[in-house]
Order: structure tokens, then C-alpha cells, then sequence
């Protein structure tokens, strides 16, 4: 326990959640899900509902800040010449898309909607799991390999409270947050890996030469 101590926490914690999930009754199928998000959001949640235009105005910087880091990825690539940002975020889209209708999950009750909002128009999306928190991540991730420390705490802010909002909105369950940002992570190391390659084949091709 003095050497070890993360994987001892790991260890209780294994413990506790095997004792959780055999006494744990399941949600029945007539009820909605349970999402702690929604619980710790309530408040929030109510006042997005019955002020429209406070929804409104959240939902149109949400939208501004998903294109922030649309601009900021496809920058990196195109004017930086660092395509991992962009590789990254390929990756992570598609998988989305491949889980998100392999397993469709039902929008959550009391959804609070916006024209303005990011996709615009109200259209449907995946659920599972979260564009909007994975790009955040990729672009953040990028940006402290570039030390600008000041736009990764920036980014990062911001999808603390997209995240917040999203859950206020009914528009994403808690789980679809959690795994958007270890997304994020996960396919930018994949990204990594794959211009690893990619330079180490080519290094190779050369030396041949």
C-alpha cells in the first residue's frame, strides 16, 4: 500500500462498485434513465426552460465555441502544417458515428432546445458520445504540445461549462460527456501514433535510398 497506493484506491473501489451493482435495483424500462448530471443540474436545467432567451443567447456561444475549435483544428493543419489535430479529430468522428447508430440512445425528457444551437436547426445527432467534448480535448491537447498554456486553460474552461449546459439542456447524458473526454484523449495518441509511423517508414524509405 506505500508503493502502490493509485492501483489500492483502484482496488477499493472495485470492491465498492461490485458490492453497488449486486444490491443496486435496475432502472425500469417504463422509467427514464438515471443520470446524476441531470440531478446536480436541476436548477439549471429549470431556469434554461422557463427563460428562452437565456437558452437562446447559451446556446449560440455553445455553437460559437464548436467553431472555434473547428477553426483552430483545421488551422493547425493547414497553416501550421501539424495535421495531427485534424487526423485526430477524423478518427474520433467516425468511431463516433460507427457507436452512436450501432447503439442508438433515447433523447433525454425535458429536452430544452435551440434553433442556435450546435448542429443548428434542431436536427438530430448521436447521443453517444460527445463531439462537442472530444474536439474541445483534441484542440486543447494540441495547444499545450504548443505551450500556449493560456488558450488550453481557455479551452478548457469553456467545456467545463459547454458540458454543464449540455446536461442543464437534456442534450447529452453524463456518460456521453465522461467518454467524450477520454475520446479525446484516446484518438489523439492514436493520431500520434499513426504520424509516427508515418515519419519512421518514411525515414526508413530514405535510408534504403
Amino acid at each position: 500500500m506505500r508503493y502502490h497506493r493509485i492501483p489500492c484506491v483502484f482496488a477499493a473501489g472495485l470492491l465498492f462498485f461490485m458490492y453497488v451493482e449486486y444490491t443496486l435495483r435496475m432502472v425500469p424500462d417504463s422509467s427514464p434513465p438515471f443520470d446524476w448530471g441531470f440531478i446536480v443540474t436541476r436548477s439549471f436545467h429549470r431556469a434554461l426552460a422557463s427563460w428562452p432567451e437565456l437558452n437562446t443567447l447559451l446556446a449560440a456561444l455553445n455553437t460559437v465555441f464548436v467553431l472555434m475549435q473547428t477553426i483552430y483544428i483545421v488551422w493547425a493543419w493547414v497553416i501550421e502544417g501539424r495535421p495531427r489535430a485534424t487526423i485526430s479529430a477524423l478518427f474520433m468522428f467516425t468511431c463516433r458515428g460507427i457507436l452512436g447508430y450501432t447503439t442508438q440512445l433515447p433523447l433525454p425528457q425535458e429536452v430544452v432546445g435551440s434553433g442556435v444551437d450546435f448542429p443548428v436547426g434542431n436536427v438530430s445527432f448521436f447521443l453517444f458520445f460527445s463531439g462537442h467534448v472530444a474536439g474541445a480535448v483534441i484542440a486543447s491537447l494540441d495547444m499545450r504540445r504548443m505551450q500556449r498554456w493560456k488558450m488550453a486553460w481557455l479551452f478548457d474552461t469553456l467545456n467545463v461549462l459547454q458540458s454543464l449546459r449540455l446536461l442543464a439542456t437534456r442534450g447529452h447524458y453524463t456518460i456521453d460527456l465522461a467518454v467524450g473526454v477520454g475520446a479525446g484523449i484516446l484518438f489523439d495518441l492514436l493520431a500520434g501514433k499513426y504520424e509516427q509511423s508515418k515519419t519512421t517508414k518514411g525515414c526508413t524509405f530514405y535510408r534504403g535510398i
